[in-house]
């Protein structure tokens, strides 16, 4: 099965902890005879709003592999022991048969939304009125697009989220009810992850 991890680490945390961790989930893969498909910085972002503790920034770290068995358990135990990560994240993204398929989809988010603009067909940002039209129309933008909303890129779903950080219903926003579900799914993560707030429609820089 191919899955998806990513983590936040403390942005006081120096470059030999962060080496570590990335060293000891290296150790971990190995144990568990996993392949690394992706390996990603995404480097330090100012977070959509404040942690509990007062936490304002912290350094994003993406990992795509693949992996059977008890790998996701030991991956979580590490990290719920670890002082340094401030958030993490395992999800599965499919079979072993869509390996490729996952692999090539997979978009760094600075990078895709830094060129959104220069997108025509598919880009998330720059887009609003076409997204407002569809919305009128009642409409599936993302279907129209053929594309789909991914927490990783809050520039994808933020649209759904109104000033006050409440999810627009599909009435309101056209979407197919799949779609509508993803928008969902992803909006939590990406708030999880502390990429889009939980009170607004800001997202993190």
């Amino acid at each position: 099965m191919i899955y998806e991890t990513a983590f936040v680490v403390r942005p006081d945390a120096s470059e030999e902890v962060i080496t570590s961790i990335k060293t000891a989930l290296g150790e971990v893969f190995k144990q568990f005879n996993a392949e690394v498909l992706v390996n990603d910085s995404w480097g330090v972002k100012t977070f959509a709003q404040p942690t509990e503790s007062g936490l304002k920034k912290g350094s994003y770290h993406y990992y795509m592999y693949r992996g059977e068995g008890a790998l996701n358990a030991e991956i979580e135990r590490r990290f719920l022991i670890n002082e340094n990560l401030v958030r993490h994240l395992i999800i599965k993204l499919g079979p072993d048969k869509d390996k490729d398929a996952i692999v090539k989809a997979y978009k760094n988010p600075n990078h895709s939304q830094a060129n959104a603009d220069l997108e025509d067909d598919g880009g998330f940002g720059g887009d609003d009125k076409d997204k407002k039209m569809h919305s009128k129309r009642k409409s599936c933008w993302f279907s129209a697009k053929k594309t789909s909303p991914d927490w990783k890129d809050p520039k994808s779903y933020s649209w759904l989220v109104n000033e006050f950080g409440k999810i627009s219903p599909a009435r309101i926003t056209g979407l197919t009810p799949t779609f509508q579900r993803r928008a969902n799914e992803s909006i939590k993560r990406g708030r999880n992850m502390l990429l889009i707030s939980y009170q607004s429609n800001e997202t993190a820089r």
